[in-house]
């Protein structure tokens, strides 16, 4: 079986049927990428790039392509390395290597289809017969009755653990907002979460993200992260996310010395090159790396395992469409320090029609895809029903460019 093709397919469709998720985002965009054989098994990988700047995908793919074409799939590290050392000067971490993660999740799923195997049997085989999971709530909806909706409608759904932000998101009075002090932060998010706990009660596991890698207003200092995360220690939180801003390692190090809340991060940090130098200084009790991002399915691998040497576990990060979704999946069952797995609730039809029955949560757990490769389709149908509409990608509104989708 030979590589006769390498394509980019983009995509926009609803962001989710979520209606609290879609009080802040009503559209996302994706980049799938396909590998295309001298057989009928097509490969499908996505690069979590197209969630951000999905018109730079096509461009990238297209720059790697002749490295692919006529090869086989009999030794992927080889066909990345190869890529990877052809971009050297702009894909060692950042965007080139994100969609060259989207390269290599193909590749995955095209070999896994080959052999008959689910990618994980491949990247080392099943870890666990079922993993934990969390709904991904983005923001805190507020006032405090819509967040206890809000919540509901997460456990209605299967779930057992959920994610909320920092701040606030009221659409009645004012979007966003986050206390100005570092007191009043703390406050307020204590102030919440104990009302979080009471309403869901003890057997519930909660995490709160700050997004302080991509703030919208206020990135927090390391004095207000401290003070944030010593006030919620009585709410037995499982992480808290992303509490200082990636350019701050020695503040993630000197934070995790000062609160038994468990630190989280990594989302944002691509290629094992990057992820050692946030492990070396023992940044994270819990790392997330995203399989659509990080780099390549083997690059996640190599992180998972950098962190088990230093005692640490990992939480998938999945906040693209449904490759992102799978290739977390596949990569959390094949990891040996899995603690949970993020996953988008209640998702729409780029998640939906593309994982399909692969998919499958009882009881707030995951259980291993049992189909070929990563287990996802993309079929015609599903191109012709979500038409990619320029300017979807997410980004940070700023004067001169701002977010209306």
């Amino acid at each position: 079986m030979k590589i006769t093709d390498v394509r980019t397919v983009l995509l926009t469709g609803p962001c989710t049927n979520d209606p609290f998720l879609s009080e802040s985002r009503r559209l996302r965009s994706a980049a799938f990428i396909e590998i295309v054989t001298d057989t009928e098994l097509v490969g499908v990988g996505e690069t979590y790039i197209g969630y951000f700047f999905p018109e730079s995908v096509p461009a990238i793919v297209d720059f790697f392509k002749p490295i692919l074409i006529g090869q086989s799939v009999d030794n992927i590290d080889e066909l990345w390395r190869r890529m990877y050392h052809c971009g050297n000067f702009w894909c060692r971490v950042g965007m080139g290597l994100s969609v060259l993660n989207g390269i290599e999740a193909a590749l995955w799923d095209l070999k896994g289809k080959m052999y008959g195997l689910p990618v994980y049997e491949l990247l080392g085989g099943k870890k666990y017969n079922r993993l934990p999971c969390y709904a991904t709530g983005g923001p805190s909806n507020y006032p405090k009755e819509k967040l206890a909706a809000k919540l509901d409608h997460y456990l209605s759904l299967g779930f057992n653990g959920v994610k909320l932000g920092a701040g606030s998101l009221d659409t009645t009075g004012g979007g966003w907002q986050m206390p100005q002090t570092k007191r009043e932060i703390a406050e307020f998010e204590a102030d919440k979460m104990e009302f979080v706990r009471k309403h869901v009660g003890s057997g519930v596991q909660l995490m709160l993200d700050g997004h302080m890698g991509n703030s919208p207003t206020r990135t927090w200092d390391l004095d207000t992260a401290v003070t944030v995360l010593q006030a919620l220690e009585p709410y037995d939180l499982l992480f808290f996310e992303e509490p200082l801003h990636y350019t701050d390692a020695a503040g993630y190090a000197e934070l995790r010395r000062a609160t038994t809340i468990p630190i989280a991060g990594g989302e944002c940090l691509t290629g094992s090159c990057e992820w050692k130098m946030f492990t070396d200084l023992n940044c994270f009790d819990v790392g997330q790396p995203d399989a659509a991002f990080t780099g390549g399915l083997g690059e996640f691998m190599k992180v998972a395992a950098l962190l088990e040497a230093n005692g640490r576990k990992i939480a998938t990060h999945a906040w693209g469409a449904g490759g992102c979704l799978m290739q977390n999946i596949h990569c959390g069952f094949a990891s040996g320090n899995t603690l949970i797995l993020e996953i988008p609730p209640d998702y729409a039809g780029l998640h939906s029609e593309i994982v399909r029955d692969s998919f499958r949560m009882e009881g707030g757990l995951i259980f291993p895809p049992e189909q070929p490769g990563l287990g996802v389709v993309l079929t015609d149908a599903i191109k012709h029903k979500y038409p990619f509409i320029p300017g979807s990608g997410e980004f940070n509104s700023v004067p001169g460019k701002m977010l209306t989708t």
